[in-house]
């Protein structure tokens, strides 16, 4: 009877968080950078379907591949757009080829198209091909099968509309609104700092408490810190492609260079703040672990670790002047501790952790100061 009315009670937990994801879902799906590929990714297929019967010969026969090509050619940003069009174009070229080889030989057979599968597959392993590389095995046994009596007709027409459909999938994806991803680079590069500095707060909290502390959230962050920054670094790579072959890059300027610099900071930051939470958690939990923090420096440590996140919060929108004083005042408050560890004695028995903690808040000052110049 108990398991029954657990199973009973998690079963609403279970249907509500599915309800979450299913919502979560839609909502990345119908988010406004989205939308708006998707408008222009219809226009372009609209576009390319009513440029297709204009084509000369053969190939006014096949329109429907011109707005295939547009949806081929529509990415995120300009510069992919290209890069996959083109590729798209290669595979084409190459799946073209293998067919007509097989073609000129002998007529369609059960055998003729297994060949052309692996013989397409196995091409499809070529460097460098990227998204054509899909293209090569359809390619083929399109012209193999479709084409029927008239390859050449069938591939004329095929390529050329596929390739009207990517210019015009191009063009579209350049001229109507091509996105920039600056705004949601700087983002995320400041939700990373604030996502530091709390841990650091967070932590120097921890040192003022009762062991075992009471809050001990902080402990576990370790990873979620790393894919945070990990996700920053797709974020502020993803405003770098933005810009690339982008028009607007001139009326919307920004310093993407600055951007990875902070980035790279932040990535050295990240991994001093791991290695601190792991030196803490393990040890105030890890029994087996040796050392030891003496009590003597838990508040001047508190205090350091508290000094130095107000330095990572100042970076977003405090004056130059009062980063300078928090930085100044983070600095003497680390070295002051430095210094007393290096003159005192007060556990000779168990290795003191303070050291560890101490030379990773010099390290990440160090990481800030240099990122200010």
């Amino acid at each position: 009877m108990a398991n029954t009315k657990q199973q009973d009670e998690a079963a609403p937990s279970r249907v509500g968080k599915i309800r979450q994801s299913v919502t979560d879902s839609v909502a990345v799906a119908v988010a406004g950078p989205r939308l708006q590929l998707a408008a222009k990714a219809g226009l372009a297929a609209g576009l390319a379907f009513l440029i297709a019967p204009l084509m000369p010969g053969a190939a006014a026969q096949y329109p429907y591949y011109a707005p295939l090509g547009a949806l081929v050619a529509m990415y995120e940003n300009v510069s992919g757009s290209m890069k996959q069009g083109v590729q798209t174009l290669v595979g084409l070229g190459i799946g073209i080829g293998l067919a007509f080889l097989l073609v000129s030989v002998t007529d369609p057979s059960p055998v003729t198209v297994a060949i052309v599968m692996g013989l397409g597959v196995l091409l499809a392993g070529l460097p460098r091909l990227g998204a054509g590389r899909d293209w090569i095995p359809t390619a083929a046994l399109l012209v193999l099968l479709v084409g029927g009596n008239n390859p050449d007709d069938f591939s004329f027409g095929y390529l050329l509309q596929m390739g009207v459909g990517v210019v015009v999938g191009i063009t579209v994806n350049m001229l109507v609104f091509p996105p920039l991803h600056f705004k949601a680079a700087a983002l995320s590069l400041a939700e990373l700092r604030w996502a530091l500095a709390k841990q650091l707060s967070d932590m120097g909290e921890a040192m003022r408490e009762t062991w075992p502390p009471e809050h001990e959230d902080w402990a576990v962050r370790s990873e979620e810190l790393a894919k945070s920054a990990r996700a920053v670094r797709a974020a502020v790579q993803k405003a770098d492609a933005s810009r690339q072959v982008n028009p607007r890059r001139r009326l919307h300027p920004h310093d993407l260079d600055r951007d990875f610099k902070d980035l790279r900071g932040l990535e050295r930051v990240t991994f001093h703040i791991q290695d601190m939470t792991e030196v803490l958690a393990d040890v105030i939990w890890d029994e087996d672990v040796p050392f030891v923090i003496p009590l003597p420096y838990s508040e001047p440590l508190a205090d350091a670790l508290a000094a130095v996140s107000e330095v990572l919060r100042s970076m977003e929108d405090e004056h130059p002047d009062r980063q300078s004083e928090l930085i100044a005042a983070a600095t003497a408050a680390v070295d002051a501790l430095a210094d007393r560890m290096a003159s005192d004695d007060v556990n000779p028995d168990a290795p003191s952790a303070a050291e560890s903690i101490v030379l990773n808040l010099h390290r990440i000052l160090r990481v800030v100061t240099a990122g200010q110049s």
